[in-house]
């Protein structure tokens, strides 16, 4: 494709394109008779082509009359449908082709893919309406704009580098964690809005385990503590996280090290199958949403959120404390405490030093072991405190069965294989 945009009577054709793209969809919205739109087809694909031909020339006093030019036609065209429709969407539309058909001569591809969102954006305006007036909430709106803040502003401005004396408390991976849990919870939120609590939170929980489990059960921690009526669907939902978490761990073997993989197949099997047989007897007890009650609450909330990274930076300091008093002999005491903030963390460091012939496959085999059960011990009391009493048993019960279950598919394997 880049070849082909070398020539110039393609990237024309490009800038022609994008033109007849967006004015396809505005010759649909500018209506008929007297009072019509004054751009329409014909309008916006000569503008895209205008704008191509001033960029194939590259002159700056042609570009800048051409885009004299198109400014004033989109004054004439407010002008003329003023009084019908105060908006600015068609005129804004008319100069954005026009800088869509320049781009095509340097950046064909990305002027390409913009034109198509903004004809998308045009062409959704009835359900982005809907769904800014008639869905979304004023303390949904808020919630999106503090993840906003989070995500965009807060995050790049930290340091991506340890602050503390020990050299484990990085600013920026503890926001970014923050940040994630916001995002989890939020697809909850989502989730349950379009297919209804029960159901959609499984489907968040499920999702949010590829990520971190531990991040999931707190998220929906938040929920059961928002509606206590959902809180049997909220622990079937971090329930589920796990089951996800372990079919992620299994892949993360598979790809770095199979042997591994092999070494644990009984293990991680039977722990997925309790966790999966436990996961829907939660589901199938959780009672459905009251009428009405389907999407209430907050998205995140950022007290939750603030608790939650305050365990996990615990929990790295006690890894690192534990691995400089072990010393060398520390892998398994490492693996075990770095398992109590992320076991794929500590999956994926066993793993590395095995595939990098530093680590006997049996040891490592037993690292992800230790520090699959660790991060069980972490799922209960974060459970327990951040989501109340009922959601901390249930979230409990299955972060045992787990344990169990990976635990009795060791000692089988063990005694297969001997």
């Amino acid at each position: 494709m880049n070849d082909l945009l070398d020539r110039p009577e393609l990237r024309l054709l490009l800038a022609l394109g994008i033109g007849l793209l967006v004015g396809v969809e505005r010759e649909r919205s500018k209506g008929s008779g007297p009072s019509r739109g004054a751009a329409g087809l014909r309008t916006f694909a000569l503008i895209g082509l205008v704008g191509g031909v001033a960029g194939l020339f590259g002159q700056p006093l042609l570009t800048a009359v051409s885009g004299l030019f198109v400014a004033a036609a989109a004054v004439a065209s407010y002008r003329r449908s003023r009084p019908d429709d105060p908006g600015l969407t068609t005129e804004v539309a008319m100069f954005a082709t026009f800088l869509l058909g320049l781009m095509t001569a340097d950046r064909p591809q990305a002027a390409a893919a913009a034109g198509v969102v903004m004809a998308v954006l045009l062409a959704a305006r009835a359900p982005l309406q809907a769904l800014v007036r008639d869905v979304l909430t004023q303390r949904e709106l808020m919630d999106g704009l503090a993840f906003a803040i989070a995500a965009l502003v807060i995050l790049p401005l930290l340091p991506d580098r340890a602050i503390d004396p020990l050299g484990v408390l990085n600013p920026f991976a503890l926001w970014r964690l923050a940040v994630v849990m916001m995002a989890l919870s939020a697809l909850g939120y989502i989730a349950q809005r379009l297919e209804g609590g029960r159901r959609g939170l499984i489907l968040a929980g499920l999702a949010g385990g590829l990520v971190s489990s531990t991040a999931t059960i707190a998220g929906m921690a938040r929920r059961a503590l928002a509606t206590p009526s959902e809180t049997a669907s909220a622990a079937a939902a971090g329930v589920a996280s796990m089951l996800s978490s372990t079919v992620y761990l299994s892949l993360l073997l598979a790809t770095l090290r199979p042997q591994l993989l092999v070494d644990l197949a009984l293990p991680l099997l039977s722990g997925g199958a309790v966790i999966l047989a436990y996961a829907l007897v939660l589901a199938r007890r959780a009672p459905p949403p009251a009428p009405g009650e389907a999407g209430t609450g907050r998205a995140f909330d950022l007290q939750t959120t603030a608790v939650f990274v305050a365990l996990v930076a615990g929990c790295t300091l006690i890894s690192r404390l534990l691995e400089i008093w072990l010393g060398d002999r520390g892998v398994l005491a490492g693996a075990a405490a770095t398992g109590l903030a992320d076991a794929h963390a500590a999956a994926l460091s066993v793993t590395s030093l095995a595939a990098a012939g530093k680590l006997p496959d049996p040891v490592a085999a037993l690292g992800v072991l230790v520090a699959v059960a660790a991060n069980m011990l972490v799922k209960a009391p974060a459970a327990w405190i951040l989501g109340g009493r009922a959601y901390g048993v249930r979230v409990g019960l299955g972060a045992v069965l787990l344990t169990l279950g990976v635990l009795g598919g060791a000692v089988l394997q063990g005694r297969l294989a001997g």
